[in-house]
């Protein structure tokens, strides 16, 4: 079974990120080398420094630091989409592979199971 998790929506005004870092982490223990894709703005999950108590929200970043933990390796981000957001692999908190679209496409396509937050 093949599992690809998506993060689409921005890190904070909604709880997508922390849901969605908990369900693949949950997920986890029974499908083993989910994909994880960051694209659009959900790449702002993985932005360091980040200040969420100026909109009065959680810090919850640093969590995605327990990906290394549970093995999860597979971490990508579309290029492009580091670039429309003048962003690079290095102001992110995780390392991720920068690929292209194309490529985050084949992996949702040959995915059994998608989630979206």
């Amino acid at each position: 079974m093949k599992l690809a998790v998506i993060f689409q929506s921005p890190p904070h005004g909604s709880a997508k990120g922390r849901e969605g870092l908990d369900a693949l982490l949950a997920m986890s223990a029974f499908i083993e080398d989910p994909a994880v894709i960051f694209t659009g703005d959900g790449i702002y999950q993985l932005k360091k420094n980040q200040q969420p108590d100026a909109v009065l929200s959680r810090d919850h970043a640093k969590t995605f630091g327990v990906l290394k933990l549970y093995d999860i390796q597979r971490i990508y981000v579309p290029s492009d989409d580091l670039t429309e957001r003048f962003l690079s692999p290095d102001e992110l908190i995780l390392p991720v592979k920068a690929v292209s679209r194309d490529f985050c496409r084949s992996i949702i396509e040959s995915a059994d199971y998608k989630m979206v937050f």
